[in-house]
C-alpha cells in the first residue's frame, strides 16, 4: 500500500487546522502551505477536495481562510485520506470486496480484505485531534513500540 503525496499533504494540512487555537481557527492557504512546506497550488486543490467532502469550510474576506467543519476529535485520518484519494485499499483499481479469484488464488481475496481491515483499524483509530496533540492512541502507540515495525525487510 502506498500513501500518495496528496493524501500525506492533506493529513498534514488538516492537522495544521486542528492545531490552530480557537481564537485563530481560520488559517489561510498561505499560512498552511508555509507551516507544512506544501506547494501552495497543490494545497489549493487539496483544500477544495476537503471542502467538497465537508471536512473543512472556507471563509472569505479579512480574517478569512479555512477551518475544520467538525471538531478535530471527530475527523479521522481515514476521513481525510478518503476525501482526497477515495477508498483506502484498492487492488487493480477495485475494492477488495468486489474481486473474485478462482482455483489456487482463491484465498488471496482474504489477504486483501484483511489488509483493508487493518488499514481501516489504524487510519480510523487516529483523529486529527490526536495528531495535533502529538499523542497517538494506545493501540497505535503500542504498535510503534515494537522495533521490528521500524525495520525495512532486506
Amino acid at each position: 500500500m502506498r500513501i500518495s503525496a496528496r493524501a500525506e499533504y492533506a493529513v498534514r494540512a488538516a492537522t495544521e487546522l486542528a492545531a490552530a487555537s480557537p481564537e485563530s481557527a481560520t488559517r489561510t492557504t498561505e499560512a498552511i502551505a508555509q507551516a507544512q512546506e506544501i506547494p501552495r497550488k497543490f494545497l489549493e486543490g487539496i483544500l477544495l477536495s476537503l471542502r467538497e467532502a465537508q471536512l473543512v469550510t472556507a471563509q472569505r474576506g479579512i480574517g478569512g481562510g479555512y477551518r475544520l467543519l467538525r471538531p478535530a476529535d471527530q475527523i479521522t485520518v481515514a476521513d481525510v485520506v478518503r476525501a482526497v484519494d477515495g477508498p483506502l485499499v484498492f487492488v487493480r483499481g477495485e475494492r477488495p470486496s468486489d474481486l473474485r479469484y478462482d482455483g489456487s488464488a482463491e484465498p488471496l481475496l482474504g489477504v486483501w480484505v484483511a489488509l483493508r481491515a487493518r488499514v481501516r483499524e489504524v487510519l480510523e483509530g487516529v483523529t486529527l485531534a490526536d495528531l495535533a496533540r502529538g499523542d497517538l492512541p494506545g493501540p497505535i502507540a503500542a504498535i510503534n513500540e515494537d522495533p521490528a515495525v521500524w525495520a525495512n525487510p532486506e
